[in-house]
């Protein structure tokens, strides 16, 4: 049978997600329930998002290699200056997002590499953090508690908000003309040029989303954690750039699937949230992470192959 690879970029998320879940369930029947779901899930939320974040940065070709402490420093400013002077917290992490916008403004003019210059921002932000939790505190807005605990009927709220953040993200970056710019700045930059478009505004609007989405994973993170330090989602660099890759996601032609790259999120958190629910050591988390995005990308590699070999009969 024949296989696009949009195909096998759409179907191979959700199948390893679909197989990871029957061997949770077979090994924890428990798990089987709306407490178990909750608990297998739930830092699904604060992960999904720095994914888009990463997707919309990976779909214009860039890698962005401060996303895990870019997210902590907004869980910082969250658990600070939000929670007590709401004002002043906003604008600060409005802030933020226009630092990303100049970020890609400055690697497109100066034609710097993006992961050099995202490599040295995390450096900023995570020393910014400190400044401002040097010890983990501050408070969760009752805001961002209520709706991170909240508990809709019969779905825990990880996996519906998973399911809107990837219906949301589908419309803007597959359906609207804005989506549509930024993946054919990844595709053929030049072409974009040719019709018009400024690529440097593109670029600047994707690397602002980005920044939009890596400040609501801050905050959703904090949500459910109810506080703060500088070294929160440090992992998140590593989680996101595997996620969008275990979605079906490529690091250079704008190839990115918004919905691969929640399933892919959503697969990376039950992996680390069954083994905790199994008190096994977080270093041995990591590495089932690890093993996963190989297994995954081997099969995927495998399927290109028997596709163009396909095409060549």
């Amino acid at each position: 049978m024949k296989l696009s690879s949009g195909a096998i970029r759409t179907i191979l998320p959700a199948v390893s997600l679909a197989v990871l879940l029957a061997a949770v369930f077979y090994m924890q029947p428990r798990a089987m329930s709306y407490t178990g779901l909750n608990l297998l899930f739930n830092l699904a939320v604060p992960i999904a998002l720095a994914t888009v974040a990463q997707m919309l940065v990976m779909a214009v070709n860039d890698l962005d290699l401060s996303m895990g402490a870019f997210v902590s420093f907004c869980a910082c400013v969250t658990a600070t200056f939000l929670q007590a002077s709401p004002a002043i917290g906003i604008l600060i992490l409005a802030g933020a997002i226009a630092v990303y916008a100049a970020l890609g403004v400055i690697i497109h003019l100066r034609q710097l590499p993006s992961i050099v210059v995202t490599l040295g921002m995390s450096f900023v932000w995570a020393g910014l953090a400190v400044l401002m939790l040097p010890s983990p505190g501050g408070a969760a807005p009752d805001w961002a508690r209520a709706l991170m605990t909240a508990k809709p009927p019969y779905v825990p709220m990880a996996i519906v908000a998973s399911v809107v953040i990837a219906a949301l993200t589908h419309i803007l970056v597959m359906r609207s003309t804005f989506g549509v710019l930024i993946r054919g700045v990844g595709g053929n930059m030049r072409s974009v040029e040719r019709a018009g478009w400024s690529v440097i505004g593109i670029r600047a609007g994707a690397y602002a989303l980005a920044g939009f989405f890596a400040v609501l994973a801050g905050i959703a993170l904090v949500g459910l954690t109810t506080s703060a330090d500088a070294n929160i989602a440090l992992r998140y660099t590593l989680l996101s750039i595997a996620g969008v890759i275990l979605g079906g996601g490529e690091f250079v032609g704008g190839r990115v699937s918004p919905v691969g790259a929640v399933i892919g999120a959503l697969t990376l958190t039950l992996a680390g949230s069954f083994l905790s629910f199994m008190r096994i050591s977080p270093d041995w988390q990591i590495g089932a992470q690890g093993a996963i995005l190989i297994i995954v990308l081997a099969m995927r590699l495998a399927l290109n192959r028997m596709e163009k070999r396909e095409k060549v009969r």
